[in-house]
């Protein structure tokens, strides 16, 4: 009786008339049913920020041979990843700036900004006359796009609690999905002169900047959507200056049943200090997990493209930028099944950790066979090349998914923005390192083709599975906490 009343009292939830977070918790215990319209919103905006990311990667090697800048062959590698770092860099200097702006005014003038960044610099980067053009522009593209954390945090907001695992997910998956469509777009669309003469002549302004077309295409996605943009809801909770409260509710705490995100209302002598979330290790310890995970997909993502395009003498499979385009289509579809459908199963089953778990050590024999798929021809090689492809990034995609919601988790909603602003300025870091450092030892490992210890590829491939092998034992204890109810339904290990 006792506790029936207690939860009694806890659903006799207080709102604010003006505040927009309330709004959308009033709005969340009217709703019935699957969020598709909220599902379909976080999609797109996700989407339309992540294409650009990976969009240059088939495209990439062509670009630098280009630009002249490398003088054999074997450089192309080291310098291209110079240009798909710079975008990370960029990332890890203001994500926490961002999140922060996200905590204060909320998380819809981020995203719009970001949006709206995407607009600008990615059509610049596609008019790149040379090197250091391209990477001053991926730069700011960047530092000035601080969209990922926020929407992190928006996607745990928006939805009743039932829903979380499928709107993390679905961050992730059109994360996930948009730095896989973004470079088929970009081989399908790259040097559309010499692929379609027929439509693009040399000396139109598509002959003139080859890699021009796919940025275009994708830029004029993200204007639609940056204008769709404001018709977005806020979500987080804004009380300063609303009104006074009555002496029984000056020191309340709304807690709201459905979504666990508390709300705290103002008290007469301030506010309680917040948690420090440096001393918060159950997030702390995914983040720096995360860092891992993120640190193998972006080297992986990199790489894949420049051994698919590299010569067959030196490991490669002698791909064209089409070639690759439709590898990494394929791999798309077979995110968004896997994603959309099979995710949320796999974290009501198992949980997120026991999920990131079992797909890292899943990872390690998989990538293992890359270096054999090369010595495949014709029909055979496109049969397992594109399996391996979309079994790769499903796996990978799944873990950063698993790590995302465990993260949000970790923090109150006060505090989410700025925990996600750590989190992308530390990930950003390490992925930054993964396109630098890829590309340099990928080609260190072309030149060393006769090697008596893992020659050629098969070296950068053995580097990205101890990295992912790192990140797999990060996910045991002692390194993480042991895994609480809510977050598995296996007994910890």
């Amino acid at each position: 009786m006792a506790m029936e009343e207690q939860r009694e009292a806890l659903l006799q939830k207080h709102y604010f008339e003006n505040c927009p977070g309330c709004k959308v918790e009033k709005l969340k215990e009217s709703q019935r049913g699957l969020p598709i319209r909220e599902l379909l919103s976080i999609w797109i905006v996700v989407l339309s920020s992540s294409l650009p990311i990976s969009s240059l990667y088939p495209f990439l090697y062509f670009m630098i041979r280009d630009f002249h800048i490398a003088t054999r062959e074997e450089d192309i590698g080291y310098y291209a990843g110079w240009v798909g770092c710079s975008f990370l860099f960029g990332r890890a200097l203001t994500s926490i700036f961002w999140g922060i702006v996200a905590d204060r005014y909320g998380r819809k003038p981020v995203i719009i900004i970001g949006i709206a960044v995407v607009v600008i610099f990615n059509t610049l980067f596609g008019l790149s006359v040379n090197f250091w053009m391209a990477i001053v522009v991926r730069f700011l593209l960047g530092s000035l796009n601080g969209l990922l954390g926020p929407i992190k945090a928006y996607a745990s907001e928006i939805f009743r609690e039932e829903y979380q695992a499928l709107g993390v997910s679905t961050v992730s998956a059109a994360w996930g999905i948009g730095l896989v469509i973004g470079p088929a777009l970009g081989g399908y669309l790259a040097q559309p002169a010499e692929k379609f003469p027929s439509i693009f002549s040399k000396e139109s302004v598509f002959g003139k900047f080859p890699y021009f077309l796919p940025c275009l295409t994708m830029s004029l996605f993200a204007l639609v959507v940056s204008i769709g943009s404001f018709w977005l809801p806020e979500t987080l909770h804004m009380h300063h200056g609303i009104g006074e409260l009555d002496e029984s509710r000056k020191d309340a705490e709304t807690s709201s049943l459905e979504s666990g995100v508390k709300c705290k209302t103002e008290k007469v002598k301030g506010k309680a200090p917040k948690k420090s979330l440096i001393r918060n290790w159950p997030l702390m310890s995914t983040i720096i997990a995360y860092c891992v995970f993120a640190l193998y997909d972006t080297a992986y993502s990199e790489i894949f493209s420049l051994w698919a395009e590299s010569p067959r003498r030196l490991g490669g499979l002698s791909y064209t930028t089409e070639d690759v385009g439709t590898v990494l289509s394929i791999s798309g579809a077979g995110l968004l099944v896997i994603q959309t459908f099979i995710y949320p199963y796999l974290d009501r089953l198992l949980g997120p950790v026991w999920v990131a778990r079992i797909c890292g050590i899943l990872s390690i024999p998989l990538l293992s066979s890359y270096p054999f798929i090369a010595m495949l021809t014709g029909l055979s090689l496109s049969i397992v090349l594109n399996c391996a492809s979309v079994a790769e990034n499903a796996l990978s995609l799944t873990i950063l998914t698993s790590l995302f919601l465990l993260q949000n988790k970790a923090v109150d909603q006060d505090q989410r923005g700025a925990a996600n602003g750590i989190s992308m300025t530390a990930i950003s870091l390490f992925k930054a390192a993964g396109p630098g450092g890829g590309g340099a030892i990928f080609s260190w490992t072309q030149k060393r083709q006769d090697a008596a210890f893992l020659p050629g590829n098969q070296m950068i491939f053995f580097i990205l599975n101890v990295i992912g092998a790192i990140g797999v034992l990060m996910m045991f204890k002692p390194f993480r906490p042991a895994p609480q109810l809510k977050e598995s339904r296996i007994e910890p290990a």
